[in-house]
């Protein structure tokens, strides 16, 4: 049986040197979603494989 793979952490750290790329705002961190939120922009950037995927086109409307 194949046991669910489980995915590779984010790096906390990195949410010091990432900012929302529409409002340049600080970002939250949603561990059970997997998200970097940014509240001032109204969006949420998925993480996928413990990288932050900080793309527009990518990103879900809060």
């Amino acid at each position: 049986m194949n046991e669910p793979k489980e995915q590779p952490a984010f790096d906390r750290r990195m949410l010091e040197a990432l900012v929302c790329p529409q409002s340049q705002a600080t970002l939250e961190y949603d561990a059970e979603a997997q998200e970097l939120i940014s509240r001032s922009a109204g969006l949420a950037f998925p993480i996928r494989d413990g990288i932050p995927v900080m793309l527009l086109d990518e990103a879900r409307q809060l």
